[in-house]
């Protein structure tokens, strides 16, 4: 049976609650970067780098940026954040260097976590902010590799309350509160209605937004496969669709195609 999203959980505890049951089960596919994290794998990765991020300093309540281009590092960073005990800042990586200087100041972020690909722009930006430390998917010269927060020795993660403590902060400042993020899972719910045997092909981009977030934060809650596509257009490769066995299409415009 499906967990039921409960207001009073926090969204690491209902997304992440039967991952270690579910083991070697994939969780997440990145058609783009060829990545495959099973379910143990996530949770892991996601734990040890929160754990890794308050070795290094960071403070609940704490703004991160979060300026990906792929679905699967926009997932590892903002659940890694809230873990921690931050606030995720989602960023469109289409903003130009002086806009993505602009948000990081707005919201006030002190840490920033990037792409190799859009890293040159994010040290750019971060030069006029309050940034004091960038991490990023990889080696790249003056930030922090994502891997060497999993090698830190592990310190215990802050305990939540979820309808005090805020997850993201949205384009134009408004903040969501980890209960509302996963009022807007239920929501989605509500359309898709998301089982243990879905497989869930997501041509949703990064931007500045909650819903590709609650999508795949739903998709891992119920024990769903998400397979991320760069473009949409991956949706319409010939076996696509057949080789992965999907059963939802997560399309522009935030619908659903059930097949």
């Amino acid at each position: 049976m499906k967990p039921i999203v409960s207001s009073a959980g926090t969204v690491t505890n209902e997304v992440f609650g039967r991952a270690y049951e579910r083991g070697d089960r994939p969780a997440l596919v990145d058609l783009h970067g060829g990545l495959v994290y099973s379910y143990r794998r996530l949770v892991t990765e996601v734990t040890r780098a929160a754990s890794g991020m308050v070795r290094r300093g960071a403070r609940r309540e704490q703004v991160v940026g979060v300026h990906v281009s792929t679905a699967c590092a926009q997932t590892l960073a903002v659940h890694t954040v809230l873990a921690a005990g931050g606030v995720a800042a989602p960023l469109d990586p289409r903003l130009s260097g002086a806009e993505l200087a602009e948000r990081l100041s707005e919201c006030d972020a002190r840490t920033l976590i990037t792409t190799p690909d859009l890293a040159p722009l994010s040290l750019r930006a971060v030069e006029e902010s309050r940034v004091r430390q960038v991490i990023a998917f990889g080696s790249v010269v003056d930030t922090i590799d994502f891997e060497d927060l999993l090698t830190l020795e592990p310190t215990p993660l802050p305990t939540i309350d979820a309808r005090l403590q805020d997850a993201l902060v949205l384009s134009g400042g408004r903040r969501m509160a980890q209960s509302e993020l996963l009022a807007r899972m239920a929501e989605l719910d509500e359309q898709v209605k998301l089982t243990e045997s879905d497989v869930v092909l997501a041509t949703w981009k990064p931007d500045d937004g909650c819903d590709l977030i609650a999508l795949v934060g739903l998709a891992v809650l119920s024990g769903a496969l998400v397979v991320a596509a760069a473009t949409s257009d991956a949706a319409d490769l010939p076996g696509t669709k057949h080789d992965f066995g999907v059963t939802v299409v997560a399309g522009a415009g935030g619908g659903f195609e059930r097949l």
